[in-house]
C-alpha cells in the first residue's frame, strides 16, 4: 500500500532538522519481545541493554532498561533525558510526565519537555496555562516550526480566536510552515463558524494542485460538503482521483455527496486542532533519518486524540518500517470502523497478515473485503498479488480477471494491472494472452521499465522481435541505471542473442547491485563458461546454489557443475 507522503514545504523541515532525540542507528529491525526483559546487574549494564535494545527498534523493551538505568543512577541527566524520549516513543505519555517536569526544572530551554506539558495543559483544558507555555517554547528542534499553531490553537481554547487568526496571518514564512500555517487558520474560522472566511482561506490553501497534500484536500472538502457547496467538495475530489493514498477518502466522500449525507467536523475543537498540527508534524519527519522524532509526535497527537484514524495509519507505518508487524497489525485492526480509512487499514492488515506467515486469513480477509465492496477493485487487486507473491500464478489469475472486470473505465495508472495478469499469464505458460496484457500494458505506459524488461526479455528468449526486443530491455536500462535484475536482463538478452562478450559485461555489473541473487550467479556462470573461464564458472553456479535456488534451477545448476555447460542447460529456461 501507498504510504503516508508530506507535502514538498513540509518535507523542507524534515532536511533541516537536527533533533537532540536519542535516536537509534542499526538497520536491523525486529519484533518486540513480550514479558519482562531480564535485568542487568548494574546501571551501566542496564544503559547498554537499553541502547542495543534501541539500535533495535525495540522501545519498549529498551524503554524498560532505560527505567532501570535511571533508577540505579537518578542523578543522571543523561540518563533522564534518554528515559524520557524512549518513554515517549513507546507510548508511555503518563510515565513520561514526571520525567518531563524534572527535565524542565533543570533546563527550560527543553523544547520537547516544555511540549509535554504544555500537551497536559490542553488536555485538562487549561487553555491559558498552555498559551503561557506555547509562548515561551524555546525556539529550538521540531518545536519551533509548529509553535505558531499550537499558539493559535490554544487562543482559540482561551476564547480568543480573533487573536489566533491574526497571529498566524503575521506569523514571518522563516519561524513557520507557511502551507501549515495557512491550513490551520482556515480550520480556526472552520471550527469557529466564520462561515465565508473559511471557504476563501480553504481556497487559497488547496490553489495549487501540486502543492497540496490530499490531507488537506479532504479537510477542505469536508467543509464544503458541510456547507453545501458539493460542486466546490466534488472538484476537490477530482483532484484525488489518480492518488492511491486518497482512494479511500474520495470514494466514502463522493457516496455522501450522491446521498446528500452531511459529513462530521473534522477538528471538533481546539485539543482536535492541537492533535492535528502534532500529526502533520509527525508526517513531514516521517523518513528513514527521523523516524524516531515522527515515532514521538505521532505518539504525541494520539494521547491528545485517541480515535485519530489517520494517526493511527502513520503509527502503523512507523511499525512496519521497524519491522513491528505485530503491533502494526493491531493499529490497522483497530481503526474505527466506521473511519473512511477503515478500508485502506483493512487492506493493510491483510498485508500484515501474510508478511506474518498468515497468508489463509489474509486470503479470506481480502476476499471478504471483494465481496463487501463489489465495484471496488483493490482488493481482488490486493488478492492477485498476493497470490503471484507466492508463485500461485494460477489463483492469480482469475483475480486479475475480476479487478478488470471491476475497472469500467481503463486509465494509464491500470497499467500495472495488465502487468500484474501478463506476468501471471507468461508463468501458468499462457504466452498469447501474456503477450497481450503487456502489450497493452506498454500501450498505457510506454515508457515502464518493468513492462520493457519483461515483454523484451520474453521475446528475446523466444527468439523472437530480437531487433524490437533488445532495444526495449536496453531502454529500460537507461531509464533504470541501477536496478540489477534489469541489467541482468539486458546481460542475458545479449548471451541469448550469442554476443557472449557483452553478456559477461552486463551481468557482472549486475552482480554488483544484487550479489546474492541465485539466477543473476547462475547466469553470470554460464556467461564465464562461455567465454572460457571455466573455473570462474563453476564458481559462480556454486555460489548460486548457496542463495537457495528454485527447485528446478537448482537441479539444473547441480548437472551444469557435474558435466558442464551441455545442450539442456543452453537451451532451460532463465527468468529475466
Amino acid at each position: 500500500m501507498a504510504r503516508l507522503k508530506p507535502t514538498a514545504s513540509l518535507w523542507t523541515v524534515a532536511g533541516l532538522m537536527v533533533l537532540s532525540l536519542c535516536a537509534g542507528t542499526a538497520s536491523a529491525a525486529t519484533e518486540g519481545t513480550a514479558g519482562t526483559p531480564e535485568v542487568p546487574a548494574s546501571a551501566l549494564g542496564a544503559y547498554l541493554a537499553a541502547r542495543h535494545a534501541q539500535d533495535e527498534r525495540d522501545y519498549p523493551r529498551a524503554s524498560e532498561f532505560m527505567d532501570r538505568a535511571l533508577a540505579q543512577d537518578p542523578g543522571n541527566s543523561d540518563l533522564l533525558r534518554r528515559d524520557f524520549t524512549l518513554r515517549l516513543g513507546s507510548g508511555r505519555i503518563a510515565d513520561a510526565l514526571p520525567l518531563a517536569v524534572h527535565i524542565a526544572d533543570l533546563d527550560r530551554s527543553s523544547s520537547l519537555a516544555q511540549l509535554v506539558l504544555l500537551l497536559q495543559d490542553v488536555k485538562a483544558g487549561k487553555y491559558a496555562d498552555a498559551l503561557q507555555r506555547a509562548r515561551s517554547l524555546p525556539q529550538e528542534g521540531a518545536e519551533r516550526f509548529v509553535a505558531p499553531v499550537l499558539i493559535a490553537w490554544c487562543e482559540v481554547g482561551a476564547g480568543q480566536p480573533d487573536d489566533a487568526l491574526q497571529d498566524l496571518a503575521n506569523t514571518p514564512p522563516a519561524a513557520s510552515l507557511g502551507e501549515l500555517d495557512q491550513l490551520h487558520r482556515a480550520l480556526i474560522a472552520d471550527q469557529t463558524d466564520r462561515i465565508d472566511m473559511a471557504a476563501e482561506l480553504y481556497d487559497e490553501v488547496t490553489a495549487d494542485p501540486a502543492h497540496v497534500a490530499w490531507r488537506t484536500l479532504e479537510i477542505a472538502g469536508n467543509f464544503f460538503e458541510r456547507h453545501q457547496r458539493g460542486p466546490a467538495a466534488r472538484r476537490l475530489y477530482d483532484r484525488l482521483a489518480d492518488n492511491e493514498e486518497g482512494s479511500a477518502t474520495i470514494a466514502s466522500a463522493l457516496q455522501r455527496l450522491e446521498a446528500g449525507t452531511i459529513p462530521p467536523r473534522i477538528v471538533t475543537s481546539p485539543r482536535d486542532g492541537v492533535a492535528e498540527a502534532l500529526f502533520d508534524l509527525a508526517t513531514a519527519l516521517n523518513r528513514r533519518e527521523t523516524l524516531d522524532a515522527s515515532l514521538i509526535y505521532v505518539r504525541l497527537a494520539l494521547d491528545l486524540r485517541p480515535d485519530f484514524p489517520i494517526a493511527q495509519l502513520l503509527l502503523a507505518e512507523i511499525d512496519e518500517e521497524q519491522q513491528h508487524r505485530n503491533a502494526a497489525l493491531a493499529l490497522y485492526e483497530a481503526i474505527d470502523p466506521q473511519s473512511s480509512l477503515a478500508r485502506s487499514a483493512r487492506l493493510r492488515a491483510a498485508g500484515m497478515l501474510d508478511q506474518l506467515n498468515r497468508t489463509d486469513e489474509a486470503v479470506s480477509l481480502l476476499k471478504q473485503l471483494a465481496s463487501e465492496h463489489p465495484a471496488d477493485a483493490e482488493p481482488v487487486i490486493e488478492l492477485g498479488d498476493l497470490y503471484r507473491g507466492h508463485d500461485r500464478y494460477a489463483e492469480a489469475i482469475p483475480a486479475y480477471d475480476s479487478a478488470l472486470a471491476r475497472t469500467p473505465h481503463i486509465e494509464q495508472r491500470d497499467w500495472r494491472l495488465f502487468y500484474s495478469r501478463g506476468v501471471a499469464l507468461e508463468r501458468s505458460g499462457l504466452w498469447p494472452r501474456a503477450e497481450a496484457d503487456l502489450r497493452r500494458a506498454l500501450e498505457l505506459q510506454p515508457e515502464q521499465p518493468m513492462v520493457l524488461n519483461y515483454l523484451g526479455y520474453s521475446w528475446i528468449d523466444q527468439g523472437v522481435h530480437l531487433d524490437e526486443a533488445l532495444k526495449m530491455v536496453q531502454r529500460a536500462v537507461a531509464l533504470r541505471p541501477d536496478d540489477g535484475y534489469i541489467i541482468d536482463s539486458l546481460g542475458w538478452a545479449y548471451y541469448r542473442l550469442g554476443d557472449f562478450a557483452k553478456a559477461t559485461e552486463n551481468i557482472e555489473k549486475a552482480i554488483e547491485l544484487v550479489p546474492e541473487d541465485p539466477t543473476v550467479n547462475d547466469h553470470l556462470g554460464d556467461a564465464y563458461w562461455q567465454t572460457g573461464r571455466r573455473m570462474e564458472a563453476r564458481f559462480q553456479w556454486r555460489r548460486a546454489l548457496q542463495f537457495k535456488p528454485e527447485a528446478d534451477e537448482e537441479k539444473t545448476i547441480q548437472a551444469k557443475l557435474v558435466h558442464g555447460l551441455d545442450k539442456a542447460a543452453l537451451t532451460e529456461t532463465k527468468g529475466g
